[in-house]
């Protein structure tokens, strides 16, 4: 059996430039999703699937920086290239900001933009299945968390979460009783994994048990040397 492809989502206004590129990453096994502008492409966006997403940022009704933004207050741990003419330092830095796993400058290489999104989608290899992308709300023990609200609620009390505790906590939830890898949590919050990054990555941590003490079922267990499980003992 044939593996399943990969479902790209391309906002891309130039209609010319976006039919070539889309039928070039079709022809390189992808399943590509075109949208001519930023509204278009958050309702594209909304029905789900996407493994990752190819933005470009100057575009009409909604620029490439807000749509990601936009997106990633639903669904944080997608991975998104933004390809635009804007190459001052700071314009680099806003996409980043913006939510972005890499960033190049028009005109680029097609087979360099290739092995971007090969790199991105083989380093989130360990990440949730297709499926789960749109999904926020989770049931944990008797705790109910909402990931686009960042709410973890529990009997009468509510726990209103940071970005960052909201994007551990949702990682582990899609992989309840089952491994978060640390390389993939801090790749996909922190676009880093380095010494320090490790550090502050235990702080939320150790936030997050604070909150879950509230269930004594539930528990986030430290695998040593590979990652943490979001434990549920229901017996």
């Amino acid at each position: 059996m044939s593996e399943e492809k990969k479902k790209l989502l391309l906002v891309e206004d130039d209609p010319s430039f976006g039919l070539v590129l889309k039928d070039y990453l079709t022809l390189n096994q992808y399943d590509v999703v075109h949208a001519i502008d930023g509204e278009e492409g958050l309702e594209k966006f909304k029905e789900g699937g996407y493994d990752l997403a190819v933005f470009d940022v100057v575009m009409p009704k909604k620029d490439g920086f807000t749509l990601a933004r936009e997106i990633k207050e639903i669904d944080g741990s997608l991975p998104i290239v933004f390809l635009t003419v804007l190459n001052a330092k700071d314009d680099v830095l806003n996409g980043y900001r913006s939510g972005a796993d890499d960033y190049l400058t028009k005109p680029f290489d097609t087979e360099v933009l290739l092995c971007k999104i090969k790199a991105i989608l083989q380093r989130n290899g360990g990440a949730e299945p297709a499926d789960k992308l749109g999904q926020i709300e989770f049931k944990v023990g008797d705790f109910d968390f909402n990931s686009k609200l960042r709410v973890l609620k529990i009997n009468n009390r509510e726990f209103r979460l940071s970005p960052k505790e909201n994007e551990l906590l949702r990682l582990m939830a899609m992989n309840l009783n089952d491994l978060m890898p640390r390389e993939l949590a801090l790749m996909r919050i922190w676009k880093d994994d380095n010494y320090f990054t490790s550090r502050s990555m235990d702080v939320y941590i150790a936030k997050l048990r604070k909150y879950l003490k509230e269930d004594p079922k539930v528990e986030i267990v430290n695998i040593h040397g590979e990652g943490f499980r979001l434990a549920v003992n229901d017996c």
